[in-house]
């Protein structure tokens, strides 16, 4: 971090300077607590005086989701925010994007649910994200940050993922990561890009057309059967080369471990002070934290457990990823689950006291 200026804020105002230093185009979303400060912090640096960039609140979040359809169907960089609820009347909206192919970042600061629930933190939509969300045979490429420089740094990854494939990209995140304050290096700025360079990276984009080409049409609709199934073939292809390259996932303390951890996202930074609880008591633990929860790493988790005693799955709902994890196991070690629900974050002492239970 050499040379580079670090800041504190929240991990909510760390996407918002994000949105504008990686060249986004538009941001369209709805409050909503516990990511209003997305929206309030863009209102408050006016992106629009400076580089252009729209900032518009929505009437909804389905007009919201919407909106990044529209803007990114013609090949601009455009993002929404919000929260449990709102995220779940954007499925829809996801949903035809994935149809469509058409790329956009959506960012979900988890909250306890279900239903309208409470504004305190949760990793509850886990699911809900993982598994497409809306109709149809489709995924999202989903990023789990675990910390306010991750959160900085994920928009523009999540920008590149979802153009480079032509697909919804989101940031699963949650109140614990977003209303926290840490020390953050903020992406450099760099510009927009032009109408020219849109038009060459986005040559599938409704941006008008040149005599040179066909009309692009975006659309996820098709009333022939037998031309569906070819497009959803298609789109199978396109998730298998995603699930091959795009894999991300830490380990810590793993060396000399016999037993593992595996958390995400705020619960991942929970299960590092557990672990150092745990060899102070003499229990070799070390952690495994999946980035991409889709793709999931499901063969380095398989390998993993080939030398461990058991593994324990610590979130912050009743039970998801854990399915996911057991699945990659598949037998090869003991698989448990640990969490809290309705927007209670565990102690470290609690995941212990789960660790010890297993290993007896």
């Amino acid at each position: 971090m050499a040379n580079q200026e670090v800041t504190l804020m929240k991990g909510n105002e760390a996407i918002a300077h994000a949105c504008i230093r990686c060249g986004a185009d538009g941001f369209f979303g709805y409050p909503i607590t516990p990511q209003s400060e997305i929206i309030e912090t863009l209102a408050l640096l006016k992106p629009w005086e400076t580089s252009g960039m729209v900032v518009l609140q929505a009437e909804s979040e389905v007009a919201a989701i919407n909106m990044v359809y529209g803007g990114a169907g013609a090949g601009k960089r455009v993002i929404t925010t919000s929260s449990s609820p709102g995220v779940a009347l954007m499925q829809e909206g996801i949903s035809y994007m994935a149809g469509a192919e058409i790329p956009g970042v959506i960012v979900n600061v988890q909250r306890g649910g279900p239903g309208l629930g409470t504004i305190q933190p949760s990793q509850s939509d886990y699911f809900q994200a993982t598994r497409g969300g809306g109709n149809g045979d489709y995924n999202v490429i989903v990023l789990a940050p675990a910390s306010v420089q991750e959160m900085a740094d994920f928009v523009d990854l999540a920008f590149n993922l979802a153009f480079k494939y032509r697909n919804p990209a989101m940031i699963l995140s949650d109140g614990v990561i977003g209303q926290m304050m840490e020390k953050v290096v903020l992406p450099p700025m760099k510009p927009r890009r032009t109408e020219e360079e849109i038009a060459k990276e986005c040559p599938w984009a409704t941006i008008g057309r040149p005599k040179s080409r066909p009309v692009n049409i975006m659309t996820s609709l098709e009333l022939k059967p037998e031309v569906m199934e070819q497009r959803n073939i298609a789109l199978q292809e396109k998730y298998r080369k995603i699930r091959e390259t795009e894999v991300r996932y830490e380990t810590e303390q793993m060396e000399d471990a016999d037993y593992v951890i595996v958390a995400f996202g705020s619960a991942a930074r929970i299960a590092e002070k557990s672990i150092e609880n745990a060899r102070e008591q003499g229990i070799k633990v070390g952690l495994f934290r999946p980035i991409t929860l889709w793709p999931f790493p499901e063969k380095e988790l398989h390998e993993l457990a080939k030398t461990k005693k058991g593994i324990l799955v610590a979130e912050i709902n009743a039970g998801q990823m854990v399915q996911d994890v057991r699945l990659a196991v598949n037998g090869q070690a003991p698989v448990e689950h640990f969490g809290r629900l309705g927007g209670i974050v565990p102690e470290p002492e609690e995941i212990v006291e789960a660790l010890k239970k297993l290993i007896k």
